[in-house]
């Protein structure tokens, strides 16, 4: 049956699941579970469940589903698209994870860590350190966002050039499933070729399929070497000429190489007034080598970047004199994204095309904007080694929010036409969400389709888990 209401009997009910501290109903108590990190997205929730342990997960998903109520499982809730809140407010309970935040187990010997799944990314990283090892995935709100959705979002970053996505980093997972029953995948091997990799399943498949409860994490040797450079180069054509060649000429050794137009430097100034860019180009880039072996990095990166200035590819570089300076370097970076929140409503999105194409999305999209929606300012950055680029767009100062964000929907749909005709994806590391559910569903054929809709079918036949994420309602409903 659905309930749009729950009963002093139903409330007692989770109450007894999930103690009295693990339960909020008020509209205060549940205000932070309901919006999402970017101020865009809120919804609604009939109750935030809390449970402190996976036996009380169970006992969550048993209950709701002998209810019929929807579950959106949420992790540090900074995800951008969507995909922890119920912004239909149809009637729905919020799984949230924070309080099973365990780091369980740190394996040094065989670089694995297991941590529950509300562990947030940083204090996963502190123990990895602590055992000096490192596990790289880095995100801006590794300070506040959970494992657990990292995995279901296959979370990205500015490390997945040489380490790889989360997808690549996770060993073994531990999912309740829609009927309550808990399946553990962990073994901590890195080589197991026995028939379906289930994991894969649920990495990425943003809470629909069951709420990931424990991760098992591959972890690295700790970096005792890093090198940064905070480059100028022409165009963004320069940009990926470059990376083709330090790809090569940096023994694998590159850990980051990330692309930031000069337009987005005023933004990150909006977080801090003191910020100097270290060059003035069109184009900047961040590079970092790093090794866990006493390599000569800075040699390395010496006589590559000289060689790239001989040539006019790289027209100014700063080599990081020190562990602050490189900091400073990558402050850049991460406050031009803050400083688009500051500035309120904007287009934004997450596009992916082959590397070789990443000039010709950012030429076009810049195109498209100009000619089609004069005032509106673009932004191109981005982690373009691997291909994806973050092309956002300002709304003209002034313009009211209403009126931004119904030209923003046209917007955003004119840089979707134009990542799908270069090959590209809409998605290149946020995922799908409930914002993107329609374009996405758009642009699937229907055998890919019908192949999602089965697996969602047998594994959640009530259509309970994250309803309206991903997958549209009427692919799920009965």
């Amino acid at each position: 049956m659905t309930v749009h209401r729950l009963s002093p009997k139903i409330l007692s009910a989770m109450e007894g699941a999930v103690g009295q501290g693990g339960i909020a109903i008020d509209a205060g108590d549940m205000a932070k579970y309901l919006g999402d990190w970017s101020g865009d997205h809120h919804g609604g929730a009939l109750a935030v469940l809390k449970p402190a342990s996976v036996a009380e997960v169970q006992a969550v998903v048993r209950l709701c589903a002998a209810l019929g109520l929807g579950i959106i499982p949420q992790g540090g809730n900074t995800g951008l698209v969507a995909g922890a809140i119920d912004i239909e407010a149809r009637g729905a309970v919020v799984v949230s994870l924070e309080r099973l935040n365990a780091v369980r187990l740190v394996d040094a010997d065989n670089f694995v860590l297991q941590a529950d799944a509300g562990c947030v990314l940083q204090a996963i990283k502190n123990a990895s350190e602590a055992h000096d090892c490192l596990f790289p995935l880095a995100l801006g709100a590794q300070g506040s966002c959970q494992i657990g959705g990292n995995a279901a979002s296959n979370a990205g970053g500015i490390n997945v050039l040489r380490y790889g996505m989360a997808r690549d980093l996770i060993l073994g997972l531990e999912v309740v499933l829609p009927d309550g029953e808990l399946w553990s995948g962990f073994s901590g091997l890195r080589k197991d070729n026995r028939g379906y990799d289930l994991k894969q399943l649920f990495i990425g498949s943003e809470g629909t399929l069951g709420i990931i409860t424990g991760v098992e994490l591959k972890l690295f040797p700790k970096p005792v070497r890093v090198e940064t450079a905070y480059l100028g180069l022409a165009s963004f054509e320069a940009a990926i000429a470059l990376f083709r060649q330090a790809r090569r000429a940096s023994a694998d050794l590159m850990s980051a190489f990330e692309i930031i137009g000069s337009e987005c430097i005023e933004l990150a100034r909006l977080i801090d007034a003191d910020i100097a860019s270290p060059v003035e180009a069109p184009v900047h880039v961040l590079i970092e080598l790093s090794a866990s072996a006493p390599v000569d990095l800075r040699a390395l990166l010496v006589d590559f970047l000289a060689g790239a200035m001989e040539s006019g590819l790289v027209t100014e570089a700063v080599l990081a004199e020190s562990g602050a300076q490189a900091k400073a370097f990558w402050a850049i970076r991460e406050g031009l994204v803050e400083g688009q929140a500051k500035r309120g409503y904007h287009v934004r999105t997450d596009l992916a095309v082959r590397i070789s194409d990443v000039p010709t999305l950012v030429d076009q999209a810049r195109r498209f904007v100009t000619l089609d929606h004069p005032g509106w300012l673009s932004q191109a950055y981005g982690h373009a080694g691997d291909g994806n680029i973050h092309f956002n767009v300002l709304p003209p100062a002034g313009l009211a929010e209403r009126e931004a964000r119904a030209r923003g929907t046209d917007i955003t749909a004119g840089l979707y036409r134009i990542a799908g005709t270069l090959g590209g994806s809409i998605s290149a590391e946020h995922g799908i969400g409930r914002t993107r559910t329609r374009a996405f569903w758009a642009g699937l054929a229907p055998t890919h389709r019908r192949l999602i809709t089965a697996l969602k079918n047998a594994l959640d036949p009530q259509g309970l888990m994250n309803p309206g994420c991903l997958l549209p309602l009427t692919e799920t409903s009965s």
